[in-house]
Protein backbone atom coordinates (compact mmCIF):
# COMPACT_ATOMS: atom_id res chain seq x y z
CA UNK A 1 0.00 0.00 0.00
CA UNK A 2 1.18 3.63 -0.93
CA UNK A 3 0.26 7.11 0.03
CA UNK A 4 1.55 10.67 -1.34
CA UNK A 5 2.68 13.09 0.88
CA UNK A 6 3.88 16.00 -1.48
CA UNK A 7 5.61 16.34 -5.05
CA UNK A 8 8.00 18.70 -6.03
CA UNK A 9 9.43 19.14 -9.47
CA UNK A 10 12.82 19.25 -10.06
CA UNK A 11 14.44 22.66 -12.33
CA UNK A 12 17.44 24.04 -10.18
CA UNK A 13 19.61 23.92 -7.80
CA UNK A 14 17.12 25.59 -5.29
CA UNK A 15 14.61 22.81 -5.73
CA UNK A 16 17.36 20.07 -5.15
CA UNK A 17 17.91 22.12 -1.98
CA UNK A 18 13.95 21.85 -1.05
CA UNK A 19 13.76 17.94 -1.49
CA UNK A 20 17.10 17.44 0.36
CA UNK A 21 15.10 19.68 3.39
CA UNK A 22 11.62 18.28 2.60
CA UNK A 23 13.41 14.99 3.05
CA UNK A 24 14.88 15.89 6.30
CA UNK A 25 11.30 17.56 7.39
CA UNK A 26 9.45 14.10 6.33
CA UNK A 27 12.00 11.40 8.45
CA UNK A 28 12.37 13.82 11.12
CA UNK A 29 8.57 13.67 11.69
CA UNK A 30 7.97 9.69 11.45
CA UNK A 31 10.59 9.60 14.25
CA UNK A 32 13.88 8.89 12.05
CA UNK A 33 17.25 8.58 14.27
CA UNK A 34 19.25 11.86 13.22
CA UNK A 35 22.04 9.64 10.99
CA UNK A 36 18.84 8.40 9.22
CA UNK A 37 17.50 11.23 8.24
CA UNK A 38 20.93 12.92 7.18
CA UNK A 39 21.41 9.73 4.52
CA UNK A 40 17.68 9.46 3.37
CA UNK A 41 18.11 13.30 2.06
CA UNK A 42 21.78 12.97 1.34
CA UNK A 43 20.57 10.53 -1.03
CA UNK A 44 17.39 12.24 -2.61
CA UNK A 45 19.68 15.22 -3.24
CA UNK A 46 22.05 12.56 -5.22
CA UNK A 47 19.34 11.89 -7.37
CA UNK A 48 17.67 15.45 -7.58
CA UNK A 49 21.17 16.36 -8.64
CA UNK A 50 21.63 14.13 -11.34
CA UNK A 51 18.39 14.93 -12.76
CA UNK A 52 19.20 18.72 -12.88
CA UNK A 53 22.67 17.92 -14.29
CA UNK A 54 22.11 15.63 -17.01
CA UNK A 55 17.92 15.66 -17.78
CA UNK A 56 17.06 19.30 -17.01
CA UNK A 57 13.80 18.82 -15.40
CA UNK A 58 11.94 16.59 -12.99
CA UNK A 59 9.62 15.58 -10.22
CA UNK A 60 9.79 13.92 -6.71
CA UNK A 61 7.41 12.29 -4.98
CA UNK A 62 7.16 11.68 -1.42
CA UNK A 63 5.12 9.20 0.38
CA UNK A 64 4.65 6.26 2.50
CA UNK A 65 5.32 2.52 1.32
CA UNK A 66 5.00 -1.13 2.70
CA UNK A 67 7.08 -3.81 1.84
CA UNK A 68 7.65 -7.24 3.60
CA UNK A 69 4.96 -6.62 6.60
CA UNK A 70 7.68 -2.87 7.01
CA UNK A 71 6.73 0.37 6.41
CA UNK A 72 9.14 2.80 4.53
CA UNK A 73 9.66 6.61 3.54
CA UNK A 74 9.74 6.43 -0.13
CA UNK A 75 11.02 8.86 -2.56
CA UNK A 76 10.00 8.58 -6.12
CA UNK A 77 12.58 10.50 -8.62
CA UNK A 78 11.40 10.31 -12.46
CA UNK A 79 12.61 12.21 -15.39
CA UNK A 80 11.58 11.94 -19.11
CA UNK A 81 15.19 12.13 -20.10
CA UNK A 82 16.69 9.38 -22.51
CA UNK A 83 17.60 7.20 -20.16
CA UNK A 84 20.91 6.22 -18.98
CA UNK A 85 22.75 3.60 -21.39
CA UNK A 86 25.48 2.25 -19.02
CA UNK A 87 23.12 1.15 -16.04
CA UNK A 88 24.14 -2.30 -16.05
CA UNK A 89 27.42 -1.22 -16.08
CA UNK A 90 27.39 1.61 -13.53
CA UNK A 91 25.65 -1.03 -10.98
CA UNK A 92 28.01 -3.65 -11.56
CA UNK A 93 31.42 -1.41 -10.62
CA UNK A 94 33.26 -1.92 -7.58
CA UNK A 95 35.47 1.17 -7.39
CA UNK A 96 33.93 4.54 -8.16
CA UNK A 97 36.02 7.59 -9.14
CA UNK A 98 34.01 11.14 -7.36
CA UNK A 99 34.22 12.40 -11.18
CA UNK A 100 32.91 9.54 -12.57
CA UNK A 101 29.19 9.19 -14.36
CA UNK A 102 27.39 7.07 -12.35
CA UNK A 103 28.81 8.05 -8.27
CA UNK A 104 25.74 9.35 -7.17
CA UNK A 105 23.51 6.89 -7.84
CA UNK A 106 26.07 4.13 -6.44
CA UNK A 107 26.26 6.66 -3.49
CA UNK A 108 22.33 6.91 -2.95
CA UNK A 109 21.87 3.09 -3.45
CA UNK A 110 24.66 2.73 -0.61
CA UNK A 111 22.50 5.34 1.90
CA UNK A 112 19.03 3.58 1.50
CA UNK A 113 17.42 0.23 2.85
CA UNK A 114 15.61 -0.53 -0.81
CA UNK A 115 16.92 0.99 -4.13
CA UNK A 116 15.09 0.53 -7.05
CA UNK A 117 15.91 2.21 -10.44
CA UNK A 118 14.59 1.81 -14.13
CA UNK A 119 16.02 3.82 -16.91
CA UNK A 120 14.92 3.26 -20.46
CA UNK A 121 16.04 4.78 -23.38
CA UNK A 122 14.19 8.15 -24.96
CA UNK A 123 11.73 6.82 -22.28
CA UNK A 124 13.66 8.76 -18.63
CA UNK A 125 14.54 7.19 -15.68
CA UNK A 126 12.82 6.21 -12.21
CA UNK A 127 14.52 6.08 -9.18
CA UNK A 128 12.68 4.47 -5.83
CA UNK A 129 14.58 5.40 -2.31
CA UNK A 130 13.37 3.95 0.59
CA UNK A 131 14.08 4.65 4.04
CA UNK A 132 12.42 2.30 6.87
CA UNK A 133 10.36 3.94 9.62
CA UNK A 134 10.96 3.07 13.05
CA UNK A 135 8.17 1.02 14.44
CA UNK A 136 7.91 3.63 17.78
CA UNK A 137 6.56 6.29 14.85
CA UNK A 138 3.68 8.09 14.89
CA UNK A 139 0.18 6.97 13.25
CA UNK A 140 0.01 8.54 9.84
CA UNK A 141 -3.87 10.33 9.49
CA UNK A 142 -4.96 11.73 5.75
CA UNK A 143 -5.33 15.16 8.30
CA UNK A 144 -2.02 14.98 9.75
CA UNK A 145 -0.43 14.81 6.36
CA UNK A 146 -2.48 17.17 5.09
CA UNK A 147 -1.26 19.63 7.80
CA UNK A 148 2.29 18.91 7.40
CA UNK A 149 1.92 19.89 3.37
CA UNK A 150 -0.05 23.24 4.76
CA UNK A 151 3.03 23.69 7.20
CA UNK A 152 5.61 23.17 4.42
CA UNK A 153 3.32 25.71 1.85
CA UNK A 154 3.36 28.29 4.81
CA UNK A 155 7.40 28.66 5.38
CA UNK A 156 9.32 31.22 4.06
CA UNK A 157 11.47 31.21 0.83
CA UNK A 158 14.37 29.21 1.40
CA UNK A 159 18.19 30.42 1.01
CA UNK A 160 20.18 28.04 -1.14
CA UNK A 161 22.97 29.22 1.20
CA UNK A 162 21.22 28.97 4.48
CA UNK A 163 20.14 25.38 3.68
CA UNK A 164 23.44 24.75 2.15
CA UNK A 165 25.71 25.51 5.27
CA UNK A 166 22.52 23.87 7.37
CA UNK A 167 22.81 20.32 5.21
CA UNK A 168 27.04 20.65 5.90
CA UNK A 169 26.05 20.79 9.80
CA UNK A 170 24.15 18.13 9.62
CA UNK A 171 26.53 16.32 7.46
CA UNK A 172 29.97 17.19 9.55
CA UNK A 173 27.46 15.57 12.41
CA UNK A 174 27.23 12.50 11.10
CA UNK A 175 30.54 12.80 10.03
CA UNK A 176 31.55 13.06 14.07
CA UNK A 177 29.19 10.29 14.96
CA UNK A 178 30.75 8.15 12.29
CA UNK A 179 34.63 8.97 13.16
CA UNK A 180 33.43 8.05 17.14
CA UNK A 181 31.73 4.96 15.29
CA UNK A 182 34.74 4.14 13.72
CA UNK A 183 36.76 4.42 16.84
CA UNK A 184 34.45 2.29 18.68
CA UNK A 185 35.12 0.13 16.33
CA UNK A 186 38.70 0.01 15.98
CA UNK A 187 38.73 -0.36 20.13
CA UNK A 188 36.61 -3.60 19.53
CA UNK A 189 38.69 -4.73 16.90
CA UNK A 190 41.74 -4.72 19.49
CA UNK A 191 39.95 -5.73 22.25
CA UNK A 192 39.14 -8.57 19.72
CA UNK A 193 42.83 -9.23 18.44
CA UNK A 194 44.01 -8.91 22.13
CA UNK A 195 41.74 -11.71 22.95
CA UNK A 196 42.07 -13.84 20.04
CA UNK A 197 46.32 -13.62 20.97
CA UNK A 198 44.68 -15.27 24.71
CA UNK A 199 42.75 -17.35 23.08
CA UNK A 200 45.83 -18.72 20.91
CA UNK A 201 48.25 -18.31 23.84
CA UNK A 202 45.55 -20.30 25.86
CA UNK A 203 45.16 -22.79 23.23
CA UNK A 204 48.93 -23.61 22.95
CA UNK A 205 49.31 -24.10 26.50
CA UNK A 206 46.43 -26.27 26.39
CA UNK A 207 48.23 -28.21 23.12
CA UNK A 208 51.55 -27.93 25.76
CA UNK A 209 49.42 -29.68 28.48
CA UNK A 210 47.87 -32.20 26.28
CA UNK A 211 51.77 -33.09 25.19
CA UNK A 212 52.91 -33.41 28.59
CA UNK A 213 50.05 -35.82 29.27
CA UNK A 214 51.18 -37.91 26.59
CA UNK A 215 54.39 -38.15 27.85
CA UNK A 216 53.98 -38.99 30.97
CA UNK A 217 51.36 -41.27 29.80
CA UNK A 218 53.95 -42.70 28.19
CA UNK A 219 56.70 -42.58 30.77
CA UNK A 220 53.72 -44.65 33.27
CA UNK A 221 53.42 -47.30 30.67
CA UNK A 222 57.10 -47.83 30.29
CA UNK A 223 57.15 -47.70 34.04
CA UNK A 224 54.20 -50.22 33.85
CA UNK A 225 56.05 -52.49 31.68
CA UNK A 226 59.47 -52.44 33.84
CA UNK A 227 57.44 -52.80 36.88
CA UNK A 228 56.20 -56.33 34.98
CA UNK A 229 59.08 -57.81 33.84
CA UNK A 230 60.82 -56.48 37.08
CA UNK A 231 57.88 -58.43 39.23
CA UNK A 232 58.34 -61.02 37.27
CA UNK A 233 61.58 -61.43 37.66
CA UNK A 234 61.58 -60.65 41.68
CA UNK A 235 58.97 -63.46 42.30
CA UNK A 236 60.99 -66.15 40.03
CA UNK A 237 64.32 -65.28 42.10
CA UNK A 238 62.47 -65.30 45.80
CA UNK A 239 60.34 -68.35 44.83
CA UNK A 240 63.93 -70.33 44.22
CA UNK A 241 65.50 -69.91 47.30
CA UNK A 242 62.32 -70.55 48.53
CA UNK A 243 61.29 -73.96 46.98
CA UNK A 244 65.04 -74.53 48.54
CA UNK A 245 64.15 -73.65 52.07
CA UNK A 246 61.08 -75.81 51.85
CA UNK A 247 62.92 -78.64 50.20
CA UNK A 248 65.55 -78.33 53.11
CA UNK A 249 63.01 -78.51 55.84
CA UNK A 250 60.98 -81.16 54.30
CA UNK A 251 64.19 -83.50 54.96
CA UNK A 252 64.76 -82.37 58.16
CA UNK A 253 61.38 -83.36 59.26
CA UNK A 254 61.86 -87.06 57.85
CA UNK A 255 65.50 -87.05 59.28
CA UNK A 256 63.69 -85.77 63.12
CA UNK A 257 61.42 -88.96 62.53
CA UNK A 258 64.26 -91.29 61.86
CA UNK A 259 66.15 -90.34 64.54
CA UNK A 260 68.92 -89.46 61.98
CA UNK A 261 68.87 -85.36 63.41
CA UNK A 262 72.52 -85.06 63.94
CA UNK A 263 74.05 -86.57 61.35
CA UNK A 264 72.09 -84.86 58.56
CA UNK A 265 71.98 -81.21 60.15
CA UNK A 266 75.47 -81.24 59.54
CA UNK A 267 75.06 -81.16 55.97
CA UNK A 268 71.38 -79.34 55.87
CA UNK A 269 72.28 -76.36 58.10
CA UNK A 270 74.94 -74.85 55.94
CA UNK A 271 72.31 -75.32 52.92
CA UNK A 272 69.76 -73.34 54.77
CA UNK A 273 71.83 -70.79 55.75
CA UNK A 274 72.93 -70.62 52.57
CA UNK A 275 69.51 -70.23 50.91
CA UNK A 276 68.63 -67.79 53.72
CA UNK A 277 71.61 -65.45 52.94
CA UNK A 278 70.82 -65.56 49.15
CA UNK A 279 67.39 -64.23 50.20
CA UNK A 280 68.70 -61.80 52.52
CA UNK A 281 70.57 -60.27 49.71
CA UNK A 282 67.89 -60.31 47.01
CA UNK A 283 65.79 -58.39 49.19
CA UNK A 284 68.89 -56.21 49.75
CA UNK A 285 69.04 -55.51 46.28
CA UNK A 286 65.32 -54.74 45.76
CA UNK A 287 65.32 -52.07 48.44
CA UNK A 288 68.56 -50.89 46.86
CA UNK A 289 67.00 -50.67 44.03
CA UNK A 290 63.86 -48.86 44.48
CA UNK A 291 65.88 -46.28 46.66
CA UNK A 292 68.03 -45.61 43.71
CA UNK A 293 67.12 -41.99 42.02
CA UNK A 294 65.36 -40.74 44.91
CA UNK A 295 65.61 -36.83 44.38
CA UNK A 296 66.22 -35.87 48.72
CA UNK A 297 70.05 -37.24 49.25
CA UNK A 298 71.45 -34.20 50.07
CA UNK A 299 75.19 -33.76 48.78
CA UNK A 300 78.02 -33.72 50.80
CA UNK A 301 82.14 -33.68 50.29
CA UNK A 302 83.33 -37.06 48.93
CA UNK A 303 87.20 -37.81 48.98
CA UNK A 304 87.21 -40.66 46.51
CA UNK A 305 90.44 -42.45 47.70
CA UNK A 306 88.75 -42.21 51.27
CA UNK A 307 85.18 -43.68 49.87
CA UNK A 308 87.15 -46.64 47.38
CA UNK A 309 88.59 -47.58 50.44
CA UNK A 310 85.62 -47.68 52.62
CA UNK A 311 83.88 -49.94 49.70
CA UNK A 312 86.69 -52.32 48.82
CA UNK A 313 87.24 -53.32 52.55
CA UNK A 314 83.37 -53.67 53.24
CA UNK A 315 83.66 -56.37 50.44
CA UNK A 316 84.44 -59.98 50.58
CA UNK A 317 87.48 -59.56 48.38
CA UNK A 318 89.68 -63.02 48.37
CA UNK A 319 93.05 -63.17 49.30
CA UNK A 320 94.20 -63.96 45.54
CA UNK A 321 92.40 -60.80 43.95
CA UNK A 322 94.35 -57.54 43.12
CA UNK A 323 92.79 -54.55 43.63
CA UNK A 324 94.53 -51.12 42.22
CA UNK A 325 93.09 -47.64 42.70
CA UNK A 326 94.13 -44.87 40.97
CA UNK A 327 95.87 -42.27 43.04
CA UNK A 328 95.26 -38.82 43.71
CA UNK A 329 91.64 -38.81 42.91
CA UNK A 330 88.93 -35.72 42.88
CA UNK A 331 87.39 -34.98 45.87
CA UNK A 332 83.43 -34.26 44.69
CA UNK A 333 80.38 -32.23 46.36
CA UNK A 334 77.65 -35.31 45.38
CA UNK A 335 75.74 -37.64 46.97
CA UNK A 336 77.64 -40.30 48.62
CA UNK A 337 75.37 -43.12 48.58
CA UNK A 338 75.13 -42.91 44.87
CA UNK A 339 79.04 -43.44 44.37
CA UNK A 340 79.35 -46.01 47.04
CA UNK A 341 76.04 -47.97 45.17
CA UNK A 342 77.92 -47.87 41.46
CA UNK A 343 81.75 -48.17 42.78
CA UNK A 344 80.52 -51.65 45.26
CA UNK A 345 78.53 -52.91 42.85
CA UNK A 346 80.71 -52.93 39.82
CA UNK A 347 83.60 -54.16 42.02
CA UNK A 348 81.28 -56.89 43.93
CA UNK A 349 80.14 -58.10 40.51
CA UNK A 350 83.80 -58.25 39.05
CA UNK A 351 84.32 -60.35 42.22
CA UNK A 352 81.64 -62.43 41.79
CA UNK A 353 81.95 -63.14 37.93
CA UNK A 354 86.03 -63.90 37.35
CA UNK A 355 86.48 -67.63 36.49
CA UNK A 356 89.73 -67.48 37.31
CA UNK A 357 90.58 -66.03 41.53
CA UNK A 358 94.03 -67.39 41.22
CA UNK A 359 95.74 -63.77 39.74
CA UNK A 360 92.53 -62.17 39.25
CA UNK A 361 93.24 -58.33 39.02
CA UNK A 362 90.96 -55.24 39.20
CA UNK A 363 91.74 -51.46 38.50
CA UNK A 364 89.99 -48.17 39.50
CA UNK A 365 90.85 -45.21 37.06
CA UNK A 366 89.27 -41.74 36.44
CA UNK A 367 89.91 -39.76 33.43
CA UNK A 368 88.78 -35.73 34.82
CA UNK A 369 87.60 -32.95 32.07
CA UNK A 370 85.77 -29.67 32.77
CA UNK A 371 82.79 -31.41 31.63
CA UNK A 372 82.72 -34.68 32.64
CA UNK A 373 84.40 -37.33 34.88
CA UNK A 374 85.52 -41.05 32.98
CA UNK A 375 85.25 -43.90 35.85
CA UNK A 376 86.54 -47.11 34.80
CA UNK A 377 86.49 -50.60 36.72
CA UNK A 378 88.61 -53.09 34.49
CA UNK A 379 89.31 -56.69 35.22
CA UNK A 380 90.79 -59.38 33.57
CA UNK A 381 87.75 -61.89 34.23
CA UNK A 382 86.09 -63.71 31.67
CA UNK A 383 84.42 -61.40 29.48
CA UNK A 384 80.95 -60.53 28.52
CA UNK A 385 79.56 -61.52 24.88
CA UNK A 386 78.87 -58.99 22.46
CA UNK A 387 75.27 -59.78 22.37
CA UNK A 388 74.90 -59.38 26.14
CA UNK A 389 76.48 -56.02 27.08
CA UNK A 390 73.35 -54.17 26.26
CA UNK A 391 70.81 -56.72 27.79
CA UNK A 392 72.87 -56.33 31.07
CA UNK A 393 71.62 -53.32 31.62
CA UNK A 394 68.31 -53.54 30.42
CA UNK A 395 66.70 -56.33 32.53
CA UNK A 396 66.98 -56.96 36.06
CA UNK A 397 69.02 -59.96 35.90
CA UNK A 398 72.18 -61.32 35.57
CA UNK A 399 73.72 -62.63 32.62
CA UNK A 400 73.54 -66.20 32.22
CA UNK A 401 76.55 -67.10 30.60
CA UNK A 402 78.44 -67.10 34.04
CA UNK A 403 76.34 -68.36 36.92
CA UNK A 404 76.87 -67.19 40.03
CA UNK A 405 74.47 -68.03 43.33
CA UNK A 406 75.54 -64.84 45.13
CA UNK A 407 74.02 -62.99 42.63
CA UNK A 408 70.66 -61.15 42.92
CA UNK A 409 70.97 -59.84 39.26
CA UNK A 410 70.08 -56.20 40.67
CA UNK A 411 73.59 -54.50 40.45
CA UNK A 412 73.15 -53.32 36.87
CA UNK A 413 70.07 -51.80 37.08
CA UNK A 414 70.64 -49.96 40.18
CA UNK A 415 73.49 -48.40 38.66
CA UNK A 416 71.70 -47.94 35.56
CA UNK A 417 68.76 -45.81 37.69
CA UNK A 418 71.30 -43.99 39.78
CA UNK A 419 72.83 -42.39 36.49
CA UNK A 420 69.51 -42.06 34.78
CA UNK A 421 69.24 -39.56 38.16
CA UNK A 422 72.58 -37.84 37.14
CA UNK A 423 72.09 -37.02 33.70
CA UNK A 424 75.18 -39.62 32.83
CA UNK A 425 75.37 -42.80 31.84
CA UNK A 426 77.32 -45.95 31.33
CA UNK A 427 78.88 -48.85 29.26
CA UNK A 428 80.65 -51.99 29.33
CA UNK A 429 84.40 -52.83 26.44
CA UNK A 430 84.94 -56.39 26.30
CA UNK A 431 86.14 -58.12 23.70
CA UNK A 432 87.60 -61.45 24.61
CA UNK A 433 88.87 -62.16 28.48
CA UNK A 434 88.28 -58.80 30.56
CA UNK A 435 85.58 -56.20 31.24
CA UNK A 436 85.86 -52.57 31.68
CA UNK A 437 82.52 -50.97 32.76
CA UNK A 438 83.54 -46.70 32.39
CA UNK A 439 80.53 -44.30 33.67
CA UNK A 440 80.81 -40.95 33.14
CA UNK A 441 79.73 -38.07 36.51
CA UNK A 442 79.24 -34.55 36.38
CA UNK A 443 82.34 -32.28 35.92
CA UNK A 444 80.62 -29.76 37.76
CA UNK A 445 80.72 -31.30 41.09
CA UNK A 446 84.52 -31.08 41.76
CA UNK A 447 85.61 -29.49 44.27
CA UNK A 448 88.60 -27.29 43.43
CA UNK A 449 91.87 -27.72 45.48
CA UNK A 450 91.22 -23.50 46.42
Amino acid sequence: MQRSILKINIANELDVVLAYKRAMQLSERLGMAQANQTKFATAVSEICRNVVEYVGSGSIQFGLAEANSLSYLEALVTDRGRGIGNLDSILSRKEYNNLSRGTGIINSKKLVDLFEIQSDFEKGTRVRLLKKLPSFGPGITKDLVEKWVIEFDKEADISPYAEIKKQNMQLLEVLEQLRLRNLETEQQLHEIRRLNTQLQQSNEEINQLLEDRDKKNRLLQDANQHLDAFAHTVSHDLRAPLQNINGIATALEACIEADQMEEVSKRMLPMLRLQTQKMDRLITGILAYSLAGHHNIQKKVVDLQVLLHQVITSLNVPATFTIEVQPELPVLYTQEIYLYQVFSNLISNAIKYHDRPEGARISIHADITPEQLYFSVTDNGPGILPEAQQQIFNKYQSGEQHYTPNSTGFGLSIITRILKEKGTTIWVESEGRGSRFVFTWPGTEIVNEQ
